[in-house]
């Protein structure tokens, strides 16, 4: 595949840098934030093509295995309850079973938790871990939450 060392220590192609070509032209076409789910999708295209991948192949890694929406109720500290709107997606556990730690942020969304689901299970599978992809996402502000509130969350969107 011509991989070289970039200096770093890191190894680097000409389909990464591909890649980060069309990326960063595809980010670059409009003013509003771009998609991350569609930076993946891009990706994914690009890889797809280099390695001439089945169509039907392409198709299966498009799209995630499980979507989960939740709203999590939560007593918050003053004694007052709050919802909060959580996320997780399972991309693929063709490897094995679905790996991948859960992001609070207020500006969290679907199709960020979908992106980074879908470059877990990458990762996986190209340093040969027995895993498949997954992420999650929980719309709140974690600098604004005590631990116990923060606790009190995590519990609830794991049960």
């Amino acid at each position: 595949m011509g991989w070289k060392d970039n200096g770093a220590g890191a190894r680097s192609s000409g389909l990464q840098k591909s890649v980060n070509r069309q990326v960063g032209r595809a980010s670059n076409t409009s003013d509003s934030k771009p998609n991350p789910f569609d930076n993946a999708q891009e990706q994914l295209k690009i890889a797809a093509e280099h390695l001439k991948l089945e169509p039907w192949i392409h198709q299966i890694l498009a799209s995630p295995r499980r979507i989960l929406t939740v709203y999590l109720p939560v007593k918050m500290d003053d004694g007052g309850m709050k919802v909060f709107t959580g996320y997780r997606v399972q991309y693929n556990d063709a490897r094995g079973p679905s790996k991948g730690g859960i992001r609070y942020h207020p500006n969290v969304t679907l199709d960020e938790v979908k992106a980074l689901a879908c470059w877990m299970t990458w990762k996986c599978s190209i340093a040969d871990i027995p895993f498949g992809g997954a992420k999650g996402g929980v719309i709140c502000n974690p600098k604004e939450m005590s631990n116990l509130e923060l606790e009190r969350m995590t519990r609830r969107y794991a049960s």
